[in-house]
């Protein structure tokens, strides 16, 4: 058969893929996402799959879908998939393939991101580093040896989900796609380049026949043929530049991401919740919580520098995939209260109407049949609204709240009115061989050649860390001799100073430790400075640098150096400086304990291992093992790593990520309060202060063996084993706060159930969970209706009324029931 008439067999086959399949038609206009026909209004969630494992899926995916979600949506992360160029991976948790069939089981869609720039607080914004050493490639614009390579990857995603079915147009789940990332942020600085690469992105995306939408985020020049996207903490203002085009939301930020050094952040359910309903009430089509599942940034996957292993994110599942409590209940309860307007909201004419400062009603009228739906809206910070609608009855709005008001004429929600319940996550010890402490082996570290200045090659240059080591590692090491002959030069007081672009630097000196740094408060690049002493002839001076997650965001990013490249070093001894940056130097890539594979048990490292009855502490470059037996239950797993200092820990040879829990958050500016009113920012309402940024690291129990584990430790700057303990987490306290004509939920996890109610009224109650307090009235059978509704089961309901209560003197709509109970 000739190649011409494969070819059209090739398009025929095609062609019938898009119009003899029993797929579903996707398209859209300015007020909705149209499914078949169907008009909709769409809430999806970001769950990223490499920061989960396989077994975490169909849990998570689930939970998602009984949040309210129509769709998950998912970054293609360049650099997991393509480590080496033309060598793909889409094994294990990987593979994504597997993940959106996951999604479409349980009747969920997808929003596919193939960036394939993803940002995600990823290492290097998700790409692979050998592209980086590519002749003559500039990254993300108009650049022939990029968009080559951006295509390739861009086209191979794309034909490996029509392979498998996934696109809607076929009967998949795929409804839309997209390509680049953020990029309208920050291209100002690539000029025209830019403008005509944004371009190309949408005919290269065009061309590839998927059938349903593209969307570009954060790009208000984004040709026609895309739809613009808002990303951010708040998006009602948001209007796209196509009138044709509806209006997204594709990062609605549930919370913000941690950085060693920095506080905890802290998003309220109410202002997140404040945000989609406003968002909706002026026009929205399609909310993205980003992220609904954060997970954990396993390996070196954090980028930064300095993101955190815990990619928690305060989103409404927490990084275990557990209920992050009352968020996920509240926005469940959101996306119930706007679906009841659905309808009128994908087919209505919409009108506004203040009713005093910052308030607003929005109503949403069928012309066909008159039916109606209301947003009432407080946009003022401070001040609380009663507004009159007449025949419509009167609504009590807080300040900086929606009410949701179906029919018009009845409130069924209000973003500041909290029903679901609150969770409290508690550390429990887990058992280790009947309660004994871990005993612990150790290894230093091999470092015989490079104290005595031998690599694996030289330059005579300082050589920039992330396109020498292609970032196969953390740790670059930089050694030279310097020859002093002069016996008049005084050599024993000698300041070695190291201009690096960081992260960290250790240093040594004739085989002699002298010292560690790294950068502080945002600032990455610094200037080490340390007395050491010569001698007389050769001495060799020793660096080894350390990153902490490569950049992952801003105009450049790729191009910004790492590692003691230009320096320059200097060595100071009175009036005289010896310039040595231009001398031989001699590197190696990476630690030997890396290249031996000491982290993996399966290994046969028996003689490195030393078995000693003080094991040591406080020595950098230190390898330590234990091992360990599965906790019991099915309750998440951490291991607590206070008492390290800084380095990488694996568990049966997987990396659960790098650690510093040595790392501090300064000790000013968080508080035991936070108001939800007024607009969120990622440095209000922060906790933590003064403690480690993370101390606790998830060991997924897909990780696991039955009984006998193994975990290994790299610490890099000296820390005490001996504190490490495995704990299991699980819910120790849930409150419940549900307002009048609402229903009062309570549920335990892992099989526990309900032990006893601490605190129960129904009335006016004051104060939060955990401080909770009467009001000024309250029905004096609160305890024991509660107690008879809930001690001795997983869950429990009380519907929030006065007849729950026996009471018949009681207003309507003025009580309220708090609860607070132990699991």
């Amino acid at each position: 058969m000739s190649r011409y008439w494969i070819e059209l067999l090739v398009i025929a086959s095609l062609a019938c893929l898009y119009t003899c399949s029993s797929g579903v038609e996707i398209s859209y206009d300015s007020n909705a996402i149209i499914i078949n026909g169907e008009r909709r209004v769409i809430f999806s969630g970001s769950i990223h799959y490499p920061r989960s494992t396989v077994e975490m899926w169909p849990d998570l995916i689930q939970k998602a879908k009984d949040g309210g979600l129509d769709a998950i949506e998912t970054y293609v992360f360049w650099d997991r998939h393509e480590p080496q160029r033309r060598k793909y991976d889409f094994s294990g948790n990987l593979d994504f393939i597997k993940f959106f069939k996951l999604v479409q089981e349980a009747g969920l869609y997808v929003v596919l991101r193939i960036g394939p720039y993803v940002c995600a607080e990823w290492n290097y914004g998700g790409f692979p580093m050998w592209l980086h050493n590519l002749q003559g490639i500039q990254l993300r614009t108009d650049n022939e040896v990029y968009k080559n390579e951006m295509q390739t990857f861009t086209t191979k995603i794309v034909n490996m989900c029509k392979q498998a079915n996934l696109f809607a147009p076929q009967g998949g789940p795929i409804i839309i796609t997209q390509i680049e990332n953020e990029y309208g942020n920050i291209m100002g600085p690539y000029g025209e380049a830019g403008k005509s690469y944004i371009q190309w992105c949408a005919q290269m995306a065009t061309s590839l026949n998927v059938s349903v939408p593209w969307i570009m985020c954060q790009q208000a020049d984004a040709p026609q043929s895309m739809i613009n996207t808002c990303n951010g903490f708040y998006c009602h203002k948001f209007t796209p530049n196509n009138p044709k085009s509806p209006k997204m939301f594709t990062e609605n930020w549930t919370g913000w991401f941690g950085n060693w050094g920095g506080k905890d952040p802290f998003r309220t359910a109410e202002d997140l919740a404040f945000s989609v309903a406003r968002f909706f009430q002026l026009g929205g089509v399609f909310n993205n919580y980003y992220m609904y599942h954060g997970g954990t940034n396993f390996g070196r996957t954090a980028g930064g520098p300095y993101i955190t292993t815990s990619y928690d994110y305060n989103a409404p599942l927490n990084e275990f995939g557990d209920f992050n409590q009352p968020k996920w209940g509240h926005l469940k309860d959101l996306h119930a209260a706007i679906k009841l307007g659905e309808k009128i909201l994908t087919t209505g004419n919409r009108t506004d109407k203040q009713y005093g400062d910052g308030v607003y009603l929005s109503t949403y009228t069928n012309a066909n049949n008159g039916s109606r739906f209301c947003f009432l809206s407080n946009s003022d910070s401070s001040k609380d609204a009663n507004v009159d609608l007449q025949q419509d009855g009167k609504y009590f709005v807080p300040a900086w709240s929606v009410s949701i008001l179906e029919n018009c004429n009845k409130e069924v929600y209000n973003t500041a009115k909290v029903n679901a319940q609150t969770s409290i996550y508690v550390k429990k010890q887990a058992s280790n061989s009947g309660g004994e402490p871990l005993s612990w082996m150790w290894a230093p570290e091999a470092m015989k050649d490079t104290l005595q200045g031998k690599g694996k090659f030289k330059a005579s240059l300082l050589l920039e860390q992330k396109q020498t080591t292609v970032d196969s590692s953390d740790y670059l090491w930089y050694m030279t001799r310097v020859d002093m002959n002069d016996p008049s030069s005084s050599l024993k007081n000698v300041t070695l100073r190291v201009n690096t672009r960081g992260h960290v630097l250790h240093a040594f000196v004739n085989r002699k430790f002298v010292g560690s740094q790294w950068g502080t408060n945002g600032k990455y690049n610094f200037v080490f400075e340390k007395p050491v002493s010569l001698k007389q002839g050769a001495n060799t001076i020793t660096l080894l640098s350390a990153t902490v997650g490569l950049q992952n965001y801003g105009s450049f990013f790729d191009t910004v150096p790492v590692g003691i490249v230009g320096g320059p070093i200097e060595l100071i001894g009175g009036s005289t400086t010896w310039n040595i940056s231009s001398n031989q130097w001699s590197y190696k890539v990476g630690l030997v304990g890396e290249a031996k594979q000491m982290y993996n048990p399966n290994k046969a490292h028996q003689k490195r291992w030393r078995t000693t009855q003080n094991v040591p502490v406080g020595k950098q470059l230190t390898w330590y093992k234990t091992t360990f037996k599965t906790p019991s239950g099915t309750d998440p797993v951490v291991v607590d790593l206070q008492g390290m200092g800084k380095g990488h820990a694996w568990v049966n040879g997987n990396s659960i990520g790098r650690f510093w829990p040595s790392f501090l958050a300064d000790t000013n500016g968080c508080s035991d309060s936070c108001d939800y009113r007024g607009e969120y920012k990622s440095d209000k309402c922060v906790s933590n202060c003064g403690n480690p940024s993370q101390r606790w690291y998830h060991v997924p129990r897909s990780f696991l063996n039955d009984d006998k584990n193994t975990l290994i430790l790299f610490e890099e700057i000296g820390g005490n084993p001996q504190q490490v303990s495995f704990q299991t987490v699980t819910v120790g306290t849930v409150c419940g706060n549900a307002y009048e004509g609402h229903t009062l939920e309570l549920s335990c996890q892992g099989g526990q159930t309900i032990s006893e109610i601490k605190y129960a009224s129904y009335g006016d109650p004051q104060g939060k969970c955990g401080s909770f307090k009467k009001g000024s009235w309250e029905a004096s059978n609160s305890f024991s209706v509660v107690e008879t509704a809930c001690i001795g089961r997983e869950s429990c309901s009380i519907p929030v009324s006065a007849a729950t209560f026996q009471i018949t003197n009681l207003g309507t709509g003025n009580g309220r029931l708090a609860v607070q109970a132990i699991c």
